[in-house]
């Protein structure tokens, strides 16, 4: 089961400035494991949606290439306070995980 997100999304004059940090591992595949000297097997997020209201505002794909626990930030225009934010993950294993925030 994936770890929470933490979602922060606030106005800033006309725009909604969004946060997000995904707790994964984001393993590239490439690092070897200290003990054991095997590979680490690849493992890490490929797509990232947001959605504001239900309307789709970013989509994202993301590969290896980015470091562990990622942190996303995006501007909105268009969004006002009270409006619903989600956030959605997939990975290269399948995993999921979403969130969602009220702008404030």
């Amino acid at each position: 089961m994936a770890e929470p997100m933490r979602i922060r999304a606030t106005m800033a004059g006309d725009v909604a400035d969004v946060k997000v940090l995904m707790n994964h591992p984001m393993e590239t595949g490439q690092r070897k494991d200290a003990k054991t000297g095997q590979l680490v097997p690849a493992h890490y997020i490929t797509e990232v949606t947001a959605t504001v209201g239900g309307n789709t505002v970013m989509k994202a794909g993301l590969s290896g290439g980015i470091s562990k626990n990622p942190y996303l930030g995006f501007k909105v225009k268009g969004a006002k306070a009270g409006d619903k934010v989600t956030v959605s993950w997939v990975d290269n294993k399948g995993d999921k995980n979403s969130a969602d925030a009220t702008i404030g």
